[in-house]
């Protein structure tokens, strides 16, 4: 075996791993079972590979939590894989990794995203070039200062044993990524994030990918556990599923993740696995002074240090 596949096997394996983990401790949570999916591309098309979707929809807690493995081949890198790497246009390629988003019933539950993942591509050389990505990011509707500082101390304590450059680094790189341009807005209160990272070698840039993915459960179900049981009434479901309406323009009209996955003929059921169930939008709608909602716009929204 060649140390590529070696490699591959090695990181296919954490991927399932910390899949199977978090979809394990969110069901234990929920009371409710993750539906598992299975999946492989059929043969013939350009794109080949297979994945594992894993969804639980219509929970106690969670109204739609979406958890996915993919690993996938194909014979040119996508656009949006070499906006950063012009010397690998048209690369055959091979990208792997775990990605989810969860919606919370309960509006004081924030949204989560999590990603991790790997991509290795043959340059023109003949060189394998490897890579890694990934970060986590929170969404409140309703803000709290100890949820928003204990994600990111979680975020920090991942990434401190890689140098203390790091999480200052990806935490403005998060910022700077998770932003609605079109509305001049974050998407939330950030987290971290890094992609086309190699920097530190090998091994050590891929034990960094694993302490990010290895860290969610710890960033955000004590958040999930404070906020669940909090009662809400219309006024509250009405502005999550208002708010719900950025993350969708976020996913389709800016993230990489979703141009990567279309671009390169993914399986678009499990890369639209983010999308909220329920959703909705108004036109120019401004929360009256001295509410939460407008503390979430004045507060929350904007770019701050958290620890």
């Amino acid at each position: 075996m060649t140390a590529q596949t070696l490699l591959t096997a090695r990181v296919s394996t954490y991927l399932r791993s910390l899949q199977a983990s978090i979809t394990g401790a969110v069901a234990e949570l929920d009371g409710a079972t993750f539906l598992t999916d299975p999946w492989q591309k059929p043969a013939g098309e350009t794109l080949q590979g297979q994945g594992i979707t894993q969804i639980l929809e219509g929970g106690a807690v969670f109204e739609r939590a979406g958890c996915g493995f993919s690993h996938v081949t194909g014979p040119k890198l996508p656009p949006s894989a070499t906006q950063h790497r012009p010397e690998l246009t048209g690369a055959p390629f091979e990208a792997m990794g775990v990605s989810l988003v969860f919606h919370p019933r309960n509006p004081y539950v924030p949204t989560v995203h999590m990603n991790v993942r790997m991509i290795s591509a043959k340059a023109p050389d003949g060189r394998e070039v490897c890579w890694f990505g990934g970060g986590m990011d929170l969404t409140p509707y309703y803000g709290f200062e100890e949820d928003a500082v204990h994600f990111h101390q979680t975020c920090q304590s991942a990434l401190q044993p890689f140098g203390d450059d790091k999480y200052p680094r990806f935490k403005t790189w998060c910022d700077e990524y998770f932003f609605l341009k079109h509305r001049n807005e974050q998407r939330g209160v950030g987290g971290v994030f890094f992609d086309d990272f190699s920097e530190l070698g090998l091994e050590p840039s891929l034990a960094m990918m694993q302490a990010v993915g290895n860290s969610f459960l710890t960033a955000y179900l004590p958040i999930v556990m404070r906020r669940k049981d909090m009662l809400y009434g219309e006024r509250e479901r009405a502005f999550q599923l208002y708010r719900r309406g950025r993350y969708v323009e976020f996913n389709l009209v800016w993230d990489r993740g979703t141009h990567f996955g279309l671009q390169s003929g993914g399986r678009s059921e499990s890369i639209l696995l983010s999308m909220p169930p329920l959703v909705s939008w108004a036109y120019q709608q401004v929360p009256a002074a001295g509410t939460p909602e407008a503390a979430l716009y004045s507060d929350f929204l904007v770019r701050r240090d958290w620890v």
